[in-house]
């Protein structure tokens, strides 16, 4: 049963208590504790009792019996609570457990998911089952409920259903509805996209909205239909117009969007002084992003913005929590909590030495702590991918009088073509390159040109995608066709090919989407990769969400889907998918 809720049974409770009163040992023991009250926003210096994975007590007492204690003397450190990442999409090549991980060693020990990977490719009991086994992390992960894919797929109504949706809001791992990057949907009259939300305000969960760019009428009509938070704010004139509207506002810091500094910058300029609303995201960065860190990064970063020490770290703690009504478990160091505990040298210094979550060391004197199983993958259905089909020369014909041109890593307008692209091989060290997109069921094709991903790319393949389906750029055919087996060989991932051999490649043999491996190789994976893109051309910072948001409707202009060449703007399919 999935108990992230913390429903401590009856005799957990009296075993609790029986410590108080002096009947049983604590397992842990934390003395002359200076840590951040939260409640008092005060540093106070304390015992705090631990039993199991509970704090049952602060104060100036100690516990009368020891001998099954641990006891660890605090002098000279400061304790905060657990760091809490609101926004997490941990499928960014790394997996949830593998970013868990990972987080933990930095601090922070509680995440705020989305479903959205598990949605599309697992089947509901199977996803369930994963929470299960993940809830067993020493990380608490909490969840979203998708109201839509956030790309034009085929037979979404069949996916997204009511009742699919209804049974992921009321899971108990599930703390919010959203992100909405369908909301144009609801402006335009989704009656059932609000009944959705509706839904979620009924069960007592909050809604996260995607408003880039929003006007102040768009504000407060999504205010209106339920939305109670954002994290798209690109300037301080953004947070402060979203705080003007009661939203709880996630400043993001992150691999495409690195905006904390200018934010923090910003909204002091405008007077803002208050904090209590605001809180930090990452907002699913891919892997090399993380080498600086994760919430600590972001609490360091506002402390040298000016930022009250007390107030950076409750925007990374208890600010969250108490957003998602979560402080009765979460977000502070306090009797009843969950022992979720950062131990820093000092208070200006918000990476730990060390860090105990569920009442466990994951990271000790600087040393990292592994205390969980690998997840066997392969028994909840994510197995390599296993393509039983084949990529003909039939299959990268290009004539589409139109292509897809990159203004940034994410953003693609449409462009007029007017080269040969019948040939077999296009010059070097221009911007075009071969696109294609194909079903990973191998039923649909869809081929355009891409201009300014590269100058010299001429095979790149990948089953990284929005949807899980293949992209292939290149400039030659046969190393695009020898990327593509590569790929397929390896059960899933991201390959590079070039005159005739592979220079690159990561595998991905979670479906073809995410890497079995730790998050700290994977970030020399793809450092190595963008390098050798770097070297062919590509100007940007970040080629995996390049990769990520070529199918992704919630973006302008263009995008190519499962549906095919998609005008966003207008809503309208320019040219669909053909059938292989």
């Amino acid at each position: 049963m999935w108990n992230q809720r913390y429903r401590w049974k009856n005799r957990q409770i009296r075993e609790q208590v029986s410590v108080i009163d002096g009947q049983k040992s604590p397992t842990l023991l934390l003395k002359n504790a200076r840590f951040l009250h939260s409640i008092l926003r005060k540093w106070i210096t304390s015992n705090i009792w631990i039993h199991q994975d509970r704090i049952i007590y602060i104060g100036e007492e100690l516990p009368k019996r020891l001998e099954n204690c641990e006891i660890i003397d605090c002098s000279g450190l400061t304790l905060v609570p657990g760091y809490i990442e609101p926004h997490v999409h941990p499928f960014q090549l790394y997996n949830p457990q593998s970013f868990a991980r990972f987080a933990s060693q930095s601090g922070t020990t509680t995440l705020i998911c989305d479903n959205l990977f598990f949605f599309l490719h697992l089947n509901k009991k199977k996803a369930f089952a994963l929470l299960n086994e993940l809830n067993e992390s020493p990380v608490s992960m909490y969840w979203w409920g998708r109201f839509d894919s956030q790309t034009e797929m085929n037979e979404e109504e069949t996916i997204f259903t009511n009742s699919d949706i209804k049974s992921w809001l009321e899971h108990e791992a599930v703390v919010q509805g959203g992100e909405l990057t369908g909301w144009p949907k609801l402006l335009a009259g989704d009656d059932l996209m609000l009944h959705w939300i509706q839904e979620t305000k009924r069960l007592g969960k909050k809604v996260e909205g995607h408003f880039p760019g929003a006007s102040d009428k768009t504000l407060t009509k999504m205010k209106l239909f339920g939305v109670d938070g954002d994290h798209e704010s690109m300037t301080g004139a953004d947070v402060y117009k979203r705080l003007m509207h009661g939203y709880t506002v996630a400043l993001r810091h992150s691999s495409i969007r690195p905006d904390l500094n200018v934010l923090l910058e910003e909204i002091h300029d405008l007077g803002l002084d208050q904090y209590d609303s605001l809180i930090f995201t990452t907002d699913g960065s891919t892997p090399a992003f993380y080498k600086q860190g994760i919430m600590d990064m972001m609490i360091d970063m506002a402390i040298k913005n000016g930022v009250p020490i007390i107030d950076a770290y409750h925007m990374a703690s208890y600010n969250v929590a108490r957003h998602f009504n979560l402080t009765h478990h979460h977000g502070m160091i306090a009797t009843g909590r969950i022992a979720n505990i950062n131990f820093l040298a000092n208070e200006a210094e918000p990476t730990p030495v060390s860090v105990l979550t569920k009442g466990q060391w994951v990271k000790r004197d600087g040393q990292n702590l592994i205390n969980d199983e690998d997840i066997n993958w392969k028994e909840f259905g994510l197995d390599p991918l296993n393509l039983d089909w084949e990529l003909q020369s039939s299959d990268l014909q290009f004539s589409m009088p139109f292509g897809i041109e990159m203004v940034n890593d994410v953003i693609t307008k449409p462009y007029s073509v007017s080269l040969d692209f019948s040939i077999e091989n296009l010059p070097q060290n221009h911007e075009e390159s071969y696109f294609a997109l194909l079903d990973r069921n191998g039923k649909w094709r869809i081929n355009t040109i891409v201009k300014g991903f590269a100058k010299s790319v001429s095979g790149f393949a990948s089953s990284f995608s929005n949807t899980g389906d293949i992209i292939l750029i290149g400039k030659m055919k046969k190393d695009m066709i020898l990327a593509f087996k590569r790929m397929k060989e390896i059960g899933g991932g991201i390959v590079l090919a070039e005159n005739g051999k592979i220079i690159h490649e990561i595998p991905l043999p979670l479906a073809g989407l995410m890497s079995d491996q730790p998050l700290e190789e994977l970030i020399d994976a793809e450092e190595r990769l963008k390098e050798l893109l770097y070297e062919r051309g590509y100007p940007f910072t970040d080629p995996i969400y390049s990769l990520l948001f070529f199918s992704a409707t919630h973006l302008p202009y263009i995008r190519v889907t499962q549906s095919g060449m998609y005008d966003v703007m207008n809503k309208t399919i320019l040219f669909p998918t053909l059938m292989r």
